[in-house]
């Protein structure tokens, strides 16, 4: 039960990891700024893919994401 929570919690915080760096995301991007690579989680990128001029990440240490600009 208490693992059940726990994957609860990782999920969620998760989705709200993604809103907040898609926020980011899309300021620079409206702003015209390029970016280089929108990462969720930190460490050595396990999927990644380009399209344009930015690169999407998963990286495998998944607490937190970045935007690079």
């Amino acid at each position: 039960m208490i693992r059940s929570y726990l994957y609860a919690i990782v999920f969620n915080l998760g989705i709200l990891i993604f809103i907040h760096e898609l926020g980011h995301f899309l300021a620079s991007r409206l702003s015209g700024v390029t970016v280089e690579r929108f990462s969720m989680g930190f460490g050595p990128r396990m999927i990644r893919f380009t399209r344009g001029a930015t690169e999407y990440a998963l990286s495998a240490i998944p607490f937190g994401g970045y935007v690079k600009m």
